[in-house]
């Protein structure tokens, strides 16, 4: 009876760990709802099949995604073990403890030396040079357009252009040359359109497309180390691209005030616009013949230079990070040991995810995968990105108030726009301790 009785309690004991470790065998991620979260649920099949451990990539849109995320870290719940969150958002998921430093994690794997540094630098360290890290580099992304090879490539129109501009209708390699082409194809008329870009001030659309040509004329957000903006934002060169941005605003399809990448697929997919400014994120639904009846005649090209040489594209893309709050914080971490693997990251690029690795990055196999791959690779050595301090919030609200009224409104000036940002900017600054 005594052995019977034992044994009972044996298997019980065994059934009540066997059924926790089944209850830890679960990890979530919380991403943004968009075609990379979908190439890593199809890569985490792997690691279940591995490990026995089920991965279930949560998503949730994109205008709800910071709320959903810092509404969940605020109140210190559990309910995400990992989030892929934007780069933007490193400064406040370190200093707020909603993150797991990774910083040992980072020295023993060698990550700095073996993700492309824009990506350490941008999705990873914080503050800035300290060697702290609080996220892996995952999905790796930038600004930069895709465009109508055959009205490029079209005889006629290549006449026409030259006749007009006095020099060969090509991909831009200067922001006047891609101002020239999206003016020349800007014919309302016809129901063509010179080129897209973003106006959606809802998050960070219209501040991300007006950083490409502000970084590439020279101009500065502000100095990321000291916090001085004045000077930096309204300086004459940051006013000229913010000028240049709201010409370009004025070759766009009817109704354009507010857009974001959607509308900028849909525009190529329309056969709408002869260029069309877009995370390289969503370029593979534009290469998809099922998805795109003008995929064989798109092009890509990065972001072309400024007046003085410059060039620069605004940084996109994703680190993951470790939730603070998380009751799986180890088995999060040897997720992240699977998923630095390069045979992983080989994986990942695969798929269609945009890997960090900088050694796969500059393999000819990836640059060759696709029509774009080498655009982004070129982008991603010569990005360039908004504030990632705690406060990046409230700097973000107050770009968009003072540039979409001039862009899209045709509001006031250029130089009332950044003169008035560097004056909000800077009390932000002050309030938060920051500067004096």
């Amino acid at each position: 009876m005594l052995k019977t009785f034992s044994k009972v309690v044996a298997a019980a004991a065994l059934l009540t760990f066997a059924q926790l470790g089944q209850a830890q065998q679960k990890l979530t991620i919380l991403w943004a709802q968009w075609d990379p979260a979908n190439y890593l649920q199809e890569l985490v099949k792997d690691y279940e099949k591995q490990t026995g451990t089920k991965v279930v990539v949560e998503t949730t849109p994109w205008p709800d995604f910071q709320n959903k995320a810092f509404k969940e870290f605020t109140a210190k719940g559990a309910a995400y073990d990992m989030v892929v969150g934007d780069s933007q958002w490193i400064g406040a998921g370190s200093t707020g403890g909603h993150y797991v430093d990774l910083s040992d994690f980072f020295k023993k794997n060698k990550l700095a030396e073996v993700m492309a540094p824009a990506t350490v630098a941008g999705y990873a360290e914080y503050p800035g040079k300290s060697g702290k890290y609080w996220a892996v580099p995952l999905e790796g992304d930038a600004n930069g357009f895709a465009y109508r090879k055959d009205w490029f490539e079209d005889p006629k129109e290549m006449a026409a252009f030259k006749a007009k501009y006095k020099y060969d209708l090509a991909v831009p390699k200067t922001w006047k040359e891609l101002g020239d082409i999206a003016e020349f194809f800007h014919r309302p008329t016809e129901k063509r359109y010179g080129l897209t870009i973003y106006t959606d001030n809802s998050y960070d659309a219209l501040v991300m497309g007006a950083m490409n040509t502000i970084f590439s004329y020279g101009g500065e957000l502000g100095d990321y180390s000291t916090y001085k903006v004045q000077g930096l934002v309204n300086s004459k060169e940051s006013i000229e691209a913010l000028k240049f941005y709201k010409r370009l605003y004025g070759y766009t399809p009817p109704d354009w005030g507010k857009t974001f990448f959607q509308e900028a697929n849909q525009a190529m997919t329309e056969g709408l616009v002869s260029m069309s400014m877009n995370y390289f994120a969503f370029f593979p639904a534009l290469a998809n013949p099922a998805t795109n009846k003008y995929a064989k005649v798109t092009g890509y090209f990065a972001m072309p230079k400024g007046p003085s040489g410059k060039q620069f594209a605004a940084l996109g893309g994703q680190g993951i990070s470790v939730v603070s709050y998380s009751k799986n914080k180890d088995a999060s971490m040897k997720f992240l040991e699977w998923f630095i693997r390069e045979d992983v990251q080989k994986r990942w690029a695969e798929l269609g995810g945009y890997t960090c690795n900088t050694a796969i990055l500059k393999s000819d196999a990836f640059r060759k995968a696709t029509p774009y791959n080498e655009a982004f690779y070129q982008s991603m050595f010569m990005v360039k990105d908004f504030w990632a301090v705690p406060e990046f919030a409230e700097l973000l609200t107050a770009a968009n108030k003072r540039w979409h009224p001039f862009i899209v409104g045709g509001k006031g000036t250029a130089e009332e726009a950044q003169n008035g940002l560097a004056k909000d900017w800077d009390a932000t600054f002050k309030k938060y301790g920051r500067t004096k």
